[in-house]
């Protein structure tokens, strides 16, 4: 029976094939031969092991010698997968070599150090697409520095913001979310290679050397304490950094199906020519992508749960953590890389309706401006209650009989006594409120070229 793909990972819908090559069977294969290697060679040197024994485990610790159809088929018998590794070494190398296979270890000193290879190598994919797409907002930060927008608060229209600052915001979410992931990986990416229960007992005092050794030969933290296994708050703390970060993807997708609104219309996705929106409506244009991301981080958010269920194991290990980390640190990996995918396609593709943008700023009839409207009044020599009093009632007046704020504001007898025609006009420009967000997006592109070039 040919094996039929269940998940949408496995059918490729979500997640490139360059990451989840890294989380592959096959790919797990060769980062446990990598870290026996390693220990091979490390206890050689340390004259642990003979010498030549050492040399040639680590010759033969590779897919060359051990496939991943030899591996499987002996776990079929052990229903071990450590241990099925192990006699699948055991029978490619010389008699003298067979007893200093997988010498001093336990199954977790190869599988949470071969986990750590396999998130060093993901770490070094999703970093350069977070800077790639770092630097897509920077210039689009750039490009709409100039363009006045209405900026909303709960729904409403609140004030005047550069339409480029939305960007520079996301700009420096993600950037701290790398110096968040670079903070990280120290406790992270750790090799372990103690044995039973975490003392190193078998190797003795030579013990820390050997995996001092081995974390150098795999660019990896020796952990610094361990029990059998390498504490889990630190895939906890993977798996919080993918959450954070998706949930970052997630408001700036949510931000774009806002403004993609019929009555805002301010952004719409790519639209392909032959694209279908809605089976039913066949003019319809949904943004489906920045929808599929608020959906996988919906998912993403989840997954912390769960990694942080698995910090409470009993005494020096139990395998409650086992079989759910084989989903949730994959998963996580995938699915960020999926979202991070989107968003970059999204910024590179997305329509932006600067007609629209300009055209929403008058949809309130100038309220938009009454924060400016109180600032000039207080530099009059108001005080702020008695302003904001004032223009309260005036801007119900303003909504009350439909006229335009800036109208209300010249015929009020007391505003227009303090407030000149002239000096009216000049709130009610938007281009004239934009200073604080072009100073943001400049810091902005400093802060970029200086973190990520």
């Amino acid at each position: 029976m040919s094996y039929i793909p269940i998940l949408p990972i496995d059918s490729g819908r979500y997640g490139t094939d360059e990451v989840k090559r890294i989380f592959s069977e096959e790919a797990r294969l060769k980062y446990m031969l990598m870290v026996e290697s390693a220990v091979a060679k490390a206890e050689g040197i340390l004259k642990i092991i003979p010498e030549d024994a050492a040399i040639e485990i680590s010759s033969k610790c590779n897919t060359n010698y051990v496939s991943y159809s030899m591996w499987k088929e002996i776990e079929k018998v052990t229903r071990h997968e450590t241990a099925s590794l192990v006699e699948a070494i055991v029978s490619v190398v010389s008699d003298k070599a067979k007893p200093w296979v997988h010498y001093g270890l336990t199954s977790n000193d190869v599988l949470d150090t071969a986990q750590s290879l396999q998130l060093k190598d993901y770490f070094e994919i999703i970093e350069e697409k977070l800077k790639d797409m770092i630097k897509i907002l920077g210039s689009l930060a750039e490009k709409y520095a100039s363009l006045p927008s209405v900026g909303r608060t709960h729904g409403q229209h609140a004030s005047i913001i550069s339409f480029g600052h939305k960007f520079a915001v996301w700009a420096n979410d993600l950037l701290d979310h790398i110096n968040r992931l670079n903070e990280i990986k120290s406790r992270v990416l750790v090799c372990k290679t103690l044995g039973v229960v975490g003392t190193g007992s078998i190797l003795g005092k030579k013990a820390l050397d050997v995996m001092k050794l081995v974390g150098v030969e795999l660019n990896l933290h020796p952990v610094k304490a361990a029990t059998q296994v390498v504490s889990r708050e630190s895939y906890a703390e993977f798996v919080w950094w993918c959450a954070l970060v998706s949930s970052t993807l997630d408001k700036i997708a949510t931000e774009f199906r806002n403004l993609s609104r019929t009555e805002i219309s301010e952004f719409e996705e790519e639209f392909s020519k032959d694209q279908i929106g809605s089976s039913a409506v066949p003019s319809k244009r949904n943004p489906i992508t920045c929808e599929k991301v608020s959906s996988l981080s919906k998912l993403m958010r989840s997954m912390p749960f769960v990694a942080l269920e698995n910090v409470a194991l009993w005494h020096e290990r139990d395998l409650t953590n086992s079989a759910n980390e084989r989903f949730i640190i994959p998963i996580s990996a995938i699915i960020l890389d999926e979202m991070v995918e989107s968003i970059r396609r999204i910024l590179s593709k997305m329509v932006i309706r600067e007609d629209n943008i300009k055209a929403n700023i008058e949809l309130t009839r100038g309220l938009v401006y009454s924060e400016f409207v109180l600032d000039a009044l207080i530099r009059k020599g108001f005080s702020r209650s008695e302003a904001h009093k004032i223009l309260r009632e005036l801007s119900n007046k303003s909504r009350i009989e439909g006229k335009e704020f800036k109208e209300i504001l010249l015929t009020d007898n007391i505003v227009s006594k303090f407030l000149s025609k002239e000096e009216v006009d000049q709130i009610f420009k938007p281009e004239n409120h934009l200073e604080g967000s072009k100073e943001i997006v400049k810091r902005t592109l400093e802060r970029i070229a200086k973190e990520i070039g």
